[in-house]
């Protein structure tokens, strides 16, 4: 199964864009911050991943904003030119306070 589930805040947010198919389409980038447990010690994890939403969940990531923190749901998936991965949002929840602060 390809789903992931990250809490992050909203880094940059692209112009809107459609699809060959005519959706709306909205290129993004996540930054994630945490401290998770790796073969039993602690570890601080800091990553930015390029993003992708289409459809409904463009309104729903223009209003959260640059800056803005929400658990994000979707799947992996290549790069449009093949190099490297993107993360399709699917969905995203703002009513839960994400973990993805800097940990210090």
């Amino acid at each position: 199964m390809n789903h992931l589930v990250l809490d992050a805040q909203l880094q940059e947010i692209g112009l809107v864009r459609y699809t060959p198919a005519g959706l709306v389409a909205l290129d993004l980038s996540l930054k994630h911050e945490s401290q998770v447990q790796e073969a039993g010690k602690p570890r601080k994890v800091s990553m930015e991943i390029k993003a992708v939403a289409i459809g409904e969940t463009v309104k729903r990531l223009q209003a959260l904003g640059v800056g803005g923190t929400a658990s994000f749901s979707g799947f992996l998936s290549n790069q449009r030119n093949g190099r490297g991965t993107i993360f399709h949002i699917t969905a995203l929840d703002t009513d839960r306070t994400p973990n993805c602060s800097n940990p210090d």
